[in-house]
């Protein structure tokens, strides 16, 4: 158990907003596996909630299996962002401080200034997860856009940008027909088929694999096609298109982060390197009953190298050997001082080549051990 590292999953998604039913469920985040077991627990489409179901709907249809449904009061954003009074007293954003399984937010066709900025500090701070927004359903402009882009910066790429909002299938129950299930066509954001998108590609490619040149599973139509220039202008602000070709296959053409820094301005890059940081932590649980001494570091840094080795030999890292690849240093001197280890605190510095060999985006891993006095000369 202690000799291997398990590749985490990437691709659980939590959903905030507003919902049909569940009262008793709102701001507890609570984990559905299909759209059947959705409607039981919060309900079908309504105008009243309109972007949740559907985009839980288009989620599942897309290839997601595991979504959390934070159910809020209303889309307001003191309902939505929530408030922090410590752990099973928390709502609507803050309650995913509670979770360390999810990979990814939506806050389904809410486009609040206020809202993009509280999901993209809380992403910065936990640094395991991503948001990807939507934009309004009516902003069509390519300046418009642009301007609504600088509310979802993030210097490190943890957030996520797709335009426009396309046209598909809702399930409602119809009251004044005997509230039979009925179906029928309306503009939906399109956040939760993404979220489905990655948790497929995950699956079927590797998460290093960038989610575009891909069909949206019941797209029917878009509120707008942009063409090629509207796309080059639009997609270095990191907002990506979804477009039409040949008057049939509805693609996504955009697979950019909000990043300032370039080597994050892809979501392949910042979802690839969330996936080993998941990976190596909740694998390495065991760390803390250890001793803080040269048996336990060596030991990590091998179990590490060893994961890593397997992901160069998937193709995921840069480099003709493993050397050029990766590296990791755990160790006195090498990344912690004799003042760490006597306070039980385990430092791990990880290269990793993901554009080029031998130039390594660094990952900077902790752990806390019990209290040690090192004998360290």
């Amino acid at each position: 158990m202690y000799d291997s590292i398990k590749s985490a999953e990437a691709s659980t998604t939590a959903f905030i907003g507003m919902t049909q039913n569940g009262e008793s469920y709102e701001n507890r985040p609570t984990l559905v596996r299909g759209w059947d077991e959705f409607v039981v627990m919060f309900g079908y489409y309504t105008e009243d909630a309109p972007f949740m179901a559907a985009a839980v709907f288009s989620f599942f249809l897309n290839g997601g299996e595991k979504a959390y449904i934070v159910k809020v009061k209303d889309d307001t954003d003191a309902s939505v962002i929530g408030v922090d009074n410590g752990r099973g007293e928390r709502s609507g954003l803050q309650s995913l401080l509670d979770l360390d399984t999810i990979s990814i937010i939506l806050v389904p066709g809410i486009t609040s200034p206020a809202v993009m900025a509280a999901c993209v500090r809380h992403c910065e701070r936990l640094e395991d997860r991503i948001v990807i927004f939507d934009t309004p359903e009516n902003m069509t402009s390519v300046t418009e856009l642009i301007d609504y882009s600088s509310h979802a910066v993030s210097d490190k790429g943890f957030a996520v940008i797709y335009t426009p909002w396309y046209k598909s299938v809702v399930e409602y129950r119809d009251v004044s027909d005997g509230n039979k299930v009925k179906r029928k066509e309306i503009f939906i954001p399109p956040s939760g088929a993404l979220a489905g998108l990655y948790a497929k590609v995950d699956r079927e490619k590797g998460v290093n694999k960038a989610v575009a040149n891909i069909q949206i599973e019941g797209a029917l139509a878009l509120k707008v096609n942009y063409n090629n220039s509207e796309q080059d202008i639009l997609n270095p602000k990191g907002v990506n298109c979804i477009r039409m070709f040949w008057e049939k296959e509805i693609l996504v053409w955009g697979a950019r982060t909000t990043a300032t820094n370039s080597e994050l301005k892809y979501i392949s890059i910042r979802r690839f390197l969330i996936f080993l940081k998941i990976s190596i932590v909740q694998s390495t649980q065991w760390v803390g009953f250890e001793e803080n001494r040269q048996q336990l570091w060596t030991k990590l840094k091998k179990v590490i190298e060893n994961f890593l080795e397997d992901q160069w030999r998937k193709g995921a890292l840069q480099g003709s050997t493993p050397n050029k690849s990766f590296f990791v240093k755990c160790g006195y001197l090498e990344t912690m001082t004799a003042e760490d280890i006597g306070n039980g605190r385990v430092v791990c510095l990880i290269g990793v080549s993901l554009f080029k060999a031998e130039e390594f985006t660094i990952l900077h891993l902790e752990w806390k051990t019990a209290p040690a006095t090192p004998l360290l000369s």
